[in-house]
């Protein structure tokens, strides 16, 4: 810790220091049944992204908590430990992430504690801890490093011990005399001693716990492969005159130990860096933040998780920033890819906002805390991608059910080959045996789906866009027609008004005001650029204030407003207004000459509707959206335009895309007959929406797209989220999911044909040990190094092309207003 005469240690940290809270996971365990840290490794479930945990943690009736698991090597393990969980009275659902290693659980408070869930994950032979806690980190470091350490021990005294059984191989009867044959089988023994006592200490201890709770897992099959070419050698080696005297494998033994462990470690290596984009995002944040003290300008430091709205904390160069807040003091720049993709960073002074997560990069900056916790935009995005890691694709589950059968089966085969080849040569036999349990482990056709689709998720986060739905990937990777709205998605998110109408007597500056006054209220484009332009009008304030409003989803808003002298009790009146399109408001448009989108201000009397104004609007079109419908066009996707925009205008747009296919004036309803319609002639419909209207569609589409600046709505009903500001990633999206779903039949192709020649092969006794040791690795290892190809980064050709180019203003941008038509 750093020495700063104005930096105190906080007493909570100094109790976790002197108590190595580190240091003793039973000790962890039990401090984590404090409510207050439940919020540390999870959430209420149910409760929404954007709203605070409550101080109260306990008033939430369910909780849904992650947790890091330690020891499982497979899909049979992962259904263990469900099993385990879902045991436990008071847990509602487990679910349990053999990739990962990672696990979901929902459980009630009033029932059960999670020191209490936590200990029958222990008695099931497994460790849990929370996936946000710096323990959880060095675990998996330790892990590492003591994969590692067994992996040398074994390729040490591999070498050792192959040195010892060369002779054996070449030498011509008479050269070996029985004295020196006899100390080499010493002297392999001796050395295989460590790779037996040490190096395959994991693989005993978990087919221990199988054979205790009457289980099968794959670690089982190994173990008593192990185990039986030992005792074998060791036998053959203690009386060579004995049944077994010719049947001495240390060499077999030690490599095909050496190759399994290779393998794994391999694996675990290709898993953290291709598939581990989740924990890389959850461990950004800092485990503790420098805060300033009540009343004082001295700083403290203290967990983050202890942070409240309106603090104020230091943020030193090279660390994340804590929370969603405004800088207060200083000026940086801030590495914000995680939360746009875009790498470049971006300048922040004082008064700017900053967001959780995203990198100090120049110099220290004291920031203002605007929102902690499950408030920040942060912690919206760890959850969709922590959702998206415990999901079970369709072909995953499919492998999960037939794991632990398939075991059961190998079992049984490896026991028939004994048996058969018995008679014959009891030695043979049992080798025969421990090649089956060897060589049949289906270890890479659970990691075969998992693994793609998890390294796809990773790549797409680290562009810009996060997969909410692992199913997701699979029915994009089949999609024929892709359905675009238009306003924020084809068009940049922003409009700007351009123009407008005023009808007869009535005053420009009350007819803005008023429709300012309702816009205000909508978070549609049209709305927010109505407000904008007041705002840069510098319009006085309104006489009129909302009495009451309703927004109709892809229409307009119905509003009730009533005089400031009603309020001050004095006469007044009231007044009934419209905000929308022409339909919505029930009048003609007062320039139906005018080009683009039109709003219409409207007010009702004596029980018909009159307009007020009409208001011109126009959008800027993406750069990159032309190229990349075009290129969507290439790989087979047939692209449609449906928008609750005035037909005329949606029609300009589709012209100046190039699609064919587009429809106007759609309420939310007719864009989800349209797309049903797709769908019942037998096309897998995407959707890519932002606004409040695509709320249906998106959830009626066999996937669909939010970009990251849409409502809430349509965010919680996609299954990716754009969180960059380019129309490309959709296609880029589109294209890695085929390239997954291939990369995934392709390892289901492998382990099935690994297992198709390899089980004959053992039978008949022509794969020896060793091989099978090797056939066994290199099957897993092939499996998690094609996946490890879809790591690589999205190649982005088009996107923000014109990022820098004037001609295209920043979405908000008012220009001079005329009165046009007049």
């Amino acid at each position: 810790m750093s020495q700063h005469p104005n930096i105190q240690p906080t007493t909570a940290e100094q109790a976790v220091a002197d108590t190595g809270f580190l240091n003793s996971p039973q000790t962890l365990t039990h401090l984590l049944d404090d409510p207050q840290e439940w919020s540390s490794f999870g959430r209420p479930a149910g409760q929404s992204s954007k709203a605070p945990i409550s101080e109260n943690t306990t008033e939430s009736p369910v909780w849904d908590s992650f947790v890091v698991l330690e020891g499982m090597h497979c899909a049979a393990c992962a259904l263990t430990i469900e099993e385990a969980l879902r045991a436990v009275p008071g847990v509602q659902a487990a679910e349990v992430s053999a990739a990962t290693r990672r696990a979901r659980v929902e459980w009630r408070p009033a029932d059960v504690l999670p020191s209490q869930w936590m200990e029958a994950v222990a008695r099931a032979g497994y460790r849990a801890l929370p996936a946000r806690d710096a323990f959880a980190r060095e675990l998996r470091q330790a892990e590492t490093r003591r994969a590692l350490w067994r992996w040398l021990v074994a390729g040490l005294c591999m070498m050792q011990v192959m040195m010892y059984a060369w002779p054996a191989y070449t030498a011509i009867p008479g050269d070996l005399s029985l004295e020196m044959e006899t100390l080499l089988r010493w002297a392999s023994w001796v050395i295989s001693l460590p790779v037996v006592l040490f190096c395959c200490g994991p693989f005993f201890k978990s087919a221990l716990k199988d054979i205790t709770q009457r289980r099968v897992s794959m670690d089982l099959p190994v173990a008593i492969g192990m185990l039986i070419t030992f005792i074998i050698s060791t036998l053959g080696t203690f009386d060579p005159t004995g049944p077994f005297g010719q049947e001495v494998f240390f060499d077999s033994l030690t490599m095909f130990v050496f190759f399994l462990l290779t393998g794994r470690w391999l694996e675990l290596r290709l898993r953290d860096r291709t598939a581990g984009a989740l924990e890389a995002v959850m461990n950004r944040l800092p485990d503790s933040v420098l805060r300033q003290q009540a009343d004082s300008d001295e700083f403290e430091r203290v967990a983050t998780r202890r942070l409240r709205v309106g603090d104020v904390v230091r943020v030193l160069t090279g660390e994340a920033f804590p929370a969603d807040g405004h800088i207060v003091r200083g000026t940086t720049h801030a590495d914000e890819a995680l939360l746009t993709g875009e790498s470049t960073p971006v300048l922040r002074t004082e008064g700017d906002a900053i967001t959780a997560g995203s990198y100090n990069l120049d110099s220290v900056v004291d920031v203002r805390v605007d929102s902690v916790g499950e408030g920040t935009r942060f912690a919206q995005i760890v959850n969709l991608m922590e959702s998206a890691s415990l999901q079970k694709p369709t072909l995953a589950q499919l492998a999960d059910k037939v794991a632990r059968p398939f075991l059961i089966v190998v079992l049984l085969a490896a026991l028939a080959a004994a048996v058969w080849w018995w008679p014959t040569d009891p030695g043979k036999a049992l080798m025969v045996a421990v090649a089956v349990l060897i060589v049949t482990c289906p270890c890479a056709l659970s990691l075969a789906t998992p693994v793609a689709m998890l390294t796809a998720a990773g790549t797409l986060a680290r562009s810009g866009v996060l997969v909410r739905n692992l199913q997701g990937l699979e029915a994009l990777a089949a999609v024929d027609t892709l359905v675009f709205d238009k306003t924020g998605t084809l068009t940049r998110d922003g409009m700007i008004l351009r123009a407008f109408t005023p009808a007869a007597g009535q005053s420009t500056d009350d007819a803005l005001t008023l429709a300012a006054l309702l816009a205000r209220q909508s978070m549609h484009p049209a709305s927010k650029a109505l407000a904008q332009a007041a705002v840069v009008a510098e319009l006085p304030a309104s006489d009129w204030l909302l009495d009451s409003v309703q927004e109709v989803a892809g229409s307009g808003l119905d509003a009730w407003v009533q005089a400031r002298d009603e309020v001050l009790g004095t006469a007044g009146r009231r007044r009934h207004l419209r905000l929308g399109s022409a339909a919505h408001v029930q009048v003609a448009e007062l320039a139906p000459q005018e080009p683009g989108q039109s709003v219409m201000l409207a007010e009702e009397l004596q029980g018909r509707w009159v307009a007020l104004a009409e208001f011109h609007l126009s959008e800027d079109v993406r750069p990159e959206a032309a190229q990349v419908i075009a290129e969507l066009k290439q790989q087979g996707v047939s692209v449609h335009l449906l928008s609750g925009d005035r037909s005329a205008a949606v029609k300009a747009v589709a012209a100046k895309l190039g699609i064919e296919q587009a429809k106007g004036d759609c309420k939310p309803q007719d864009k989800l007959a349209a797309m049903q319609a797709e769908q019942a002639a037998g096309h897998k419909v995407a959707m890519v929406g932002d606004g409040l209207n695509d709320g249906p569609v998106l959830a009626g589409a066999h996937v669909s797209f939010a970009f990251g600046r849409a409502v809430p709505l349509a965010q919680s009903r996609s299954d990716f989220v754009v969180l960059g500001d380019s129309l490309e990633l959709v296609l880029q999206s589109l294209l890695l999911a085929r390239r997954t779903l291939s990369v995934v039949r392709q390892n289901l192709g492998w382990a099935a044909a690994y297992n198709a020649i390899s089980i004959p092969l053992a039978l008949m006794g022509w794969m020896p040990a060793w091989l099978a040791g090797l056939g066994m690795a290199l099957s897993s290892l092939l499996v998690v190094a094609n996946a490890a190809r879809l790591a690589r980064a999205l190649p982005l050709q088009v996107a923000n092309s014109h990022a820098s180019d004037p001609a295209h203003l920043a979405p908000g941008t008012v220009m001079p207003l005329t009165q046009g038509g007049r």
